[in-house]
């Protein structure tokens, strides 16, 4: 279980940092009129300071609806690109700039044009965890929360390019029966749980429910109860009669999990070799101290030309528009 204690910090040990950094963040957020926006899979401290916590799906609209002048995107870099695009005018900060994204990285957008000038007359879905420059070469965007139901409102005969994830591509395919065209990109993460470990850990928890994220090798999903988004996934453990849950999913998520449902246990799906792989080493980037860093000082920023905002922007505004 993950601690939630707020941590404290010796001022003349950490380069003069406030003591409760909680206390100067929400202050620093007033000042700023600020929003802090985070993903599941943050570390819990931060999770806990957030304004709003989510997956892409939640997150883009939470980005989209804000008021705030500034947006603190405790994330990837590739959400805090999106809440550039839906916000050109506005401040984004990003805690790390280094917080990036394997399965983003795995889709080059010199390569990919190049796979889309070989499909002609095929329309480009790409999945949100892509850069803003793969969004700019999209007709769609799609979350693990949407990609069945934006594909199935397509029109049969319409050919698709799905990218960059081609885990979750093959997801789609079998939930619509559609053929669809795939960029073979993974994330580094849910390609390292092991299948057989998964196994084992259902022997010796036989009344433990498995439940995945669809970016999930299909070897790993088979033996998934359920399988949905990461928000999807917090809603079925709660509504779910199971006391004991396998996630196979980064596990910065099991910190809501455990918030929401404190008497039941949620186990980590584990990785094939005996690493923390099952942790994502980019979310793990932003720390709070960080965040308070970014705040007080403003920056790093997220910047796009204007012309790849604007070719991005109404892709994703389709998203939105379909996902109502």
């Amino acid at each position: 279980m993950f601690a939630t204690t707020r941590p404290k910090f010796d001022s003349q040990a950490t380069d003069s940092l406030p003591r409760d950094l909680f206390a100067a963040i929400t202050a620093l957020k007033q000042e700023l009129n600020a929003v802090i926006l985070a993903h599941y899979y943050q570390d819990p401290d931060i999770q806990d300071i957030a304004d709003y916590i989510g997956d892409s799906l939640g997150l883009s609209r939470q980005a989209a609806d804000t008021n705030a002048e500034v947006i603190v995107f405790a994330g990837v870099h590739f959400m805090a690109e999106t809440a550039k695009i839906l916000n050109p005018h506005k401040l984004v900060l990003l805690p790390d700039l280094d917080a990036g994204c394997s399965l983003a990285d795995s889709c080059p957008p010199a390569e990919f044009a190049q796979f889309k000038a070989a499909h002609p007359g095929h329309l480009v879905i790409s999945y949100i965890n892509c850069t803003a420059e793969i969004k700019a070469l999209s007709d769609i965007i799609c979350t693990s929360s949407n990609a069945v139901s934006i594909v199935r409102q397509l029109p049969k005969e319409q050919p698709i390019i799905f990218a960059p994830d081609r885990n979750l591509g093959k997801y789609v395919m079998k939930q619509t029966g559609r053929e669809m065209v795939l960029w073979q990109g993974s994330c580094m993460v849910h390609e390292t749980f092991s299948e057989k470990k998964i196994v084992q850990l259902k022997v010796q928890h036989p009344a433990a429910e498995a439940i995945a994220h669809p970016e999930c090798e299909p070897a790993v999903l088979r033996h998934a109860s359920y399988i949905g988004s990461t928000t999807a996934l917090l809603n079925y453990v709660q509504q779910s009669s199971s006391t004991e849950f396998i996630v196979a999913t980064e596990p910065g998520i099991i910190h809501q999990m455990q918030k929401a449902e404190p008497a039941k246990k949620f186990i980590p799906a584990p990785p094939i070799n005996n690493c923390a792989c099952n942790e994502c080493p980019h979310m793990r980037l932003n720390t709070l101290e960080k965040l308070y860093l970014c705040m007080k000082n403003r920056t790093p920023e997220i910047t796009l030309s204007q012309e790849i905002q604007t070719a991005a922007l109404q892709p994703i505004q389709r998203m939105l528009e379909m996902s109502i």
